[in-house]
């Protein structure tokens, strides 16, 4: 970030790519895979975050006078607010019930990933956290300018989380389950850290999968085949016509992402009698693996948990990675090993009144989630002697 004698000034690119790919990564620090350059410009390439899909690219930069870029951030302009998975549907629906519009609304995002990580890119430098105020500051002024609802930064870090604080904006916390390496050489390890009980639970949903014939086995790089993607297309299609309705990936996104992030796209595959019947979509990052989409054709009793978990922790116990990130829901995962943990969000609206009816909210909605984060880790499957 430059010294306050040097000008800044923000501007808006509707394509990634014309945004210098090697600036973008600087920026985002390179290690989480939803907001690199390469899986952002393979949801642009192959249709998912269009404007046809309501997902019109809108990055903003900050840039010095030489067209030195000092700060981005990933933004779209929303029409509607599917994808997000921090829901707002209630703000929509009061807010146009008062004679508002609430869409396009802006979203900060990583599209269609609950995945927390960096939002407001500005590398690690001694002034990022000015940039990242400046960008702030900057996403308020196109918010007037287009005089639009609000802008929405969700699934950020805990300091995006707190400068926004700092800034005035609304805060929203939220919760999600995932697991930690405790420094485990193997998933007996891993195991031996449970309660008696909940690992002979594990071990038996493991066995039941093996009994009826399953074989489970993670692929990356060139061992991902166009065979394997057409059969995950199909399973990730069939689970959203059944439960969400639209897929918002396309089939050419799969080795896109493929080609872009190669070792770092890990799809767990499951086959009986011969055929694909089941696959776990997940991303590697520099410390943690990221699951995102799941199919199954047909009902087999404990693959998903098998496909979803305990092969995500599988991995990440062999490559030495501290967490997963198994989405949302779930506090069945507790039971599994998995720990509740805050998310953060953070909503810049210019309205006050809405403003303030959106923070009432947010407060109430905070106390729930800390109830819930209390109760759930009392329930947690660890020996005693793991959570004194």
């Amino acid at each position: 970030m430059p010294d306050g004698d040097t000008a800044l000034s923000a501007r808006v690119v509707e394509n990634i790519a014309n945004i210098p790919a090697d600036t973008w990564e600087t920026l985002s620090g390179g290690g989480n895979p939803f907001v690199s350059y390469p899986f952002l410009l393979a949801l642009e390439e192959t249709g998912c975050a269009t404007n046809e899909a309501g997902w019109l690219p809108h990055h903003l930069v900050v840039e010095e006078s030489d067209g030195n870029i000092v700060a981005a951030a990933p933004l779209y302009l929303k029409s509607h607010s599917q994808g997000e998975y921090v829901f707002d549907h209630g703000w929509a629906h009061a807010w146009e019930r008062a004679g508002g519009r609430y869409y396009p609304k802006m979203q900060v995002a990583a599209p269609f990933s609950p995945v927390g990580g960096p939002r407001l890119l500005a590398g690690d430098g001694p002034d990022s956290d000015d940039a990242r105020l400046t960008l702030l500051r900057a996403l308020e002024t196109v918010c007037r300018k287009l005089e639009l609802s609000s802008v929405h930064v969700t699934f950020c870090t805990r300091r995006e989380y707190e400068l926004m604080g700092v800034a005035d904006w609304v805060q929203r916390v939220g919760r999600q389950f995932h697991w930690h390496n405790r420094g485990y050489g193997s998933f007996d390890d891993f195991l031996g850290a449970l309660t008696s009980r909940k690992r002979k639970m594990i071990r038996k949903e493991r066995k039941k999968v093996a009994e009826q014939g399953i074989s489970v086995q993670p692929l990356s790089g060139d061992d991902i085949r166009p065979e394997h993607w057409d059969a995950f297309y199909q399973f990730y299609v069939d689970t959203y016509d059944r439960k969400w309705g639209y897929p918002y990936l396309t089939r050419e996104f799969f080795e896109a992402a493929q080609d872009r992030l190669g070792e770092k796209i890990v799809l767990v595959m499951a086959d009986y009698e011969g055929l694909p019947v089941a696959g776990a979509l997940n991303l590697r990052g520099d410390d943690a693996l990221y699951g995102r989409n799941w199919g199954c054709l047909g009902d087999f009793r404990f693959l998903h948990f098998e496909a979803c978990y305990y092969q995500a922790i599988e991995y990440a116990i062999a490559h030495d990675l501290k967490t997963v990130e198994a989405g949302t829901q779930g506090p069945h995962k507790i039971q599994r090993g998995y720990e509740p943990v805050q998310t953060y969000s953070g909503h810049f609206i210019p309205n006050e009144s809405f403003r303030d009816a959106v923070e009432r909210f947010c407060r109430e909605e905070e106390r729930e989630v800390d109830w819930e984060m209390d109760a759930y880790a009392e329930h947690l499957p660890y020996r005693q002697e793991d959570n004194d």
